[in-house]
């Protein structure tokens, strides 16, 4: 599997399409946003032939200087292991990641899913930016 980071500016929240949280769910992000910060990061996987994705539990960010691991939080539009989200040949899905805050002097990390599988989601080099959030497209 081959990922890129793609270079897009960054969609802000107003422009994003609305996305029905658990109950609960809104309030305690927008906790961790005043008191520890998150980050987003918004995934695009584009297949030609039908297939599955997931996310698992074990993925995590990464900062490419001191190592530090950032946990995953939530997962949007997309099953976690062992679940499975189809997508349809020739389309695109589209997904939400989000995670425990990077390190303030972090620059650049690297998104990592921490399975034993060769098959993982990983993508490296993500540079930094003053919204803590991000496009990446899995290919």
């Amino acid at each position: 599997m081959t990922v890129s980071v793609h270079e897009e500016p960054v969609i802000t929240p107003a422009v994003l399409p609305a996305v029905k949280l658990e109950p609960g769910l809104k309030e305690e992000l927008l906790t961790r946003i005043e008191e520890e910060g998150i980050v987003i990061v918004h995934c695009s996987y584009t297949t030609r032939f039908v297939s599955s994705i997931r996310i698992w539990n074990s993925a995590v960010l990464i900062d490419q200087v001191s190592g530090s691991r950032s946990r995953l939080l939530h997962a949007l539009n997309i099953s976690i292991a062992p679940e499975w989200t189809e997508v349809a040949g020739g389309s695109t899905a589209r997904f939400t990641l989000i995670f425990a805050a990077l390190p303030k002097a972090c620059e650049s990390f690297d998104l990592f899913e921490d399975i034993p599988f060769p098959d993982r989601f990983e993508v490296k080099g993500i540079q930094r930016n003053e919204q803590d959030v991000y496009q990446v497209i899995i290919q």
